[in-house]
């Protein structure tokens, strides 16, 4: 099937690989030049787990391609996937013109029936305005052409996307044309064989449903937040509370974890634009605006810690840092935990020295010039005569630490936790004062 992905961004990138991977022809265009530029020559503008190699294999294959013509992407392919930023704007609300634009670049050039997807994450009542965009083209054009508009929004998890698209736990389709169902359900057939995944419904349910499914996981991140701060206060031990919960099978183990906060492009956009969209409906979510100011509040938590312990001077203090994307196996620092933390110390007069496997480059891009900040080649180098370790993001690497070279590295033996990866008790018996989220 030959399909066109609008935009290279973690969404379209991974799904236009993905769908290669199966046997597509798939043609991605982008108008960042330099940007496909870098995926002809080779280069991937991401870091995403098995995606490179995907990348190179289909290329190499024939059945993956990139480019900035934007009258060959219309032409090759009848289904055309509309995959690119809906950032938030000013009020919270997803900006649409990118998504727009694309549909009216199909209406003004498209000479057979086509489908056109929405897997961009945007707000409710965005097909009709896409469906409603085109026919303006095709009218303007003075010609007749059937079309079709569906909504297909994505599940991926920035560290694991390849892994969830090729084995996906559920596959949302928003349609009310049988011919596209029809389209699309072959389309993910090589991706449910051995049950089926896909789940239709109207287009305005699948718009939702996207929404819905990243508010509840950042509620029940913050309320785990919530709760790990009382048990702070009470003397209680987060990690026993979150298996006592957990064990119920109405609630379950996922997104339990208590933290330093959620970040990234998603949670945080996308609950903006629910309670935007909910606003402008006259029917406020209040309960999301709590989870929204619960985050905010919690990427303050591992700097009171350490102000309650260093003092609010912090001149003349270095900290190493481990951790700085905003979640594993990914290099991603949009809103990021470790850039408020950064910031909040290098205020209050520390240096900061930090390490992280693959968000180092995207740091320095990110922060600047900004003064006190260094980067370390390795987790033990960044603790070379620091005052205290902060851990930020829950890499692999950073649980089973060597803490005899680890206390001889650090100037004093203390570690501020923000992801709770250690247990108290090993921790303060290798010879460390030891702040977590919760922990006792």
């Amino acid at each position: 099937m030959k399909i066109t992905m609008i935009g290279t961004g973690y969404v379209g990138l991974v799904t236009g690989t993905c769908l290669a991977e199966v046997g597509n022809d798939v043609l991605c265009l982008d108008v960042d030049a330099r940007k496909i530029e870098m995926l002809q020559g080779g280069g991937v503008p991401i870091h995403e787990p098995g995606l490179e190699s995907m990348i190179h294999r289909n290329v190499a294959a024939g059945r993956l391609r990139f480019t900035t013509d934007i009258d060959a992407a219309v032409g090759h392919g009848n289904v055309q996937f509309i995959a690119v930023g809906t950032p938030p704007d000013e009020d919270g609300s997803a900006d649409m013109q990118y998504v727009l634009q694309a549909a009216r670049n199909i209406g003004r050039r498209m000479t057979q029936w086509t489908l056109v997807v929405d897997k961009s994450t945007v707000p409710v009542g965005t097909a009709e305005r896409v469906r409603a965009a085109i026919a303006e083209e095709l009218a303007a054009r003075g010609v007749d052409i059937a079309y079709a508009v569906a909504s297909n929004p994505e599940f991926l998890k920035e560290g694991a996307a390849v892994e969830d698209f090729m084995k996906p736990d559920r596959i949302v389709i928003g349609a009310d044309n049988d011919r596209a169902i029809t389209l699309l359900h072959g389309i993910y057939a090589p991706f449910q064989r051995n049950r089926e995944r896909l789940l239709v419904m109207d287009l305005r349910s699948a718009e939702l449903t996207k929404y819905a499914a990243n508010a509840m996981l950042a509620t029940r991140i913050s309320f785990m937040n919530e709760l790990a701060n009382l048990a702070d206060r009470l003397g209680a031990d987060i990690e026993a509370v979150r298996q006592g919960i957990g064990s119920d099978p109405r609630i379950g183990y996922h997104f339990l974890y208590p933290g330093a906060g959620y970040g990234g492009s998603c949670f945080p956009k996308d609950v903006k634009a629910l309670q935007f969209t909910a606003q402008r409906h006259g029917l406020p979510l209040r309960l999301l605006g709590a989870v929204e100011a619960v985050n905010e509040a919690q990427k303050q938590v591992l700097v009171d810690k350490i102000v309650a312990h260093f003092g609010a001077d912090l001149s003349g203090r270095r900290f190493a840092l481990w951790g700085l994307a905003f979640k594993p196996n990914t290099d991603d620092m949009r809103e990021a935990p470790s850039r408020v933390i950064i910031d909040a110390l290098i205020q209050r007069g520390a240096t900061i020295c930090a390490y992280d496997p693959v968000a180092m480059d995207e740091a320095r891009r990110v922060l600047g010039d900004a003064r006190g900040v260094s980067f370390a080649a390795s987790p033990l180098a960044a603790c070379g005569g620091a005052d205290a370790l902060v851990v930020v993001t829950e890499w692999k690497e950073f649980r089973s630490p060597d803490f005899d070279a680890l206390r001889r590295q650090l100037k004093q033996p203390v570690i501020f936790d923000g992801r709770n990866l250690y247990e108290p008790g090993v921790v303060r018996g290798a010879g460390f004062e030891y702040r977590a989220i919760g922990r006792r």
